[in-house]
């Protein structure tokens, strides 16, 4: 593993995953002639790869964050990349509902970091 700081590798290693995941779950999405069976192969192909960033990322980083932890930045990643994909690849508009709703995903996820004493 690269010399950086565990907080850097293990949400870098995360993002990357996302990447491929959202890719693999809904890249498939602009062909809908394409057989599913097709898409279903290629897309735990693409999934392979997410795995190989997802185990490392748990791996390095459970220890510096909690498992807790370790799921909530992996779902604000998830939710942030998943966002982007959907208004760029997938040219759905994000209404301020959206954004309503990921000020309350992050408003959880303070909720899980703050040091409550």
């Amino acid at each position: 593993m690269p010399n950086l700081p565990i907080p850097v590798l293990t949400i870098g290693l995360l993002v990357g995953s996302n990447l491929f995941m959202t890719v693999a779950w809904y890249g498939h999405l602009r062909f809908k002639g394409a057989p599913i069976l097709t898409v279903i192969l290629i897309s735990w192909g693409i999934a392979f790869f997410e795995y190989m960033l997802q185990v490392p990322a748990n791996r390095v980083g459970y220890g510096t964050f909690s498992a807790a932890q370790l799921k909530t930045i992996q779902e604000v990643i998830t939710l942030i990349t998943f966002a982007v994909f959907s208004a760029l690849y997938l040219k759905e508009p994000l209404g301020w509902n959206h954004a309503v709703g990921f000020c309350f995903i992050a408003l959880g996820a303070w909720f899980v970091f703050h040091k409550w004493s």
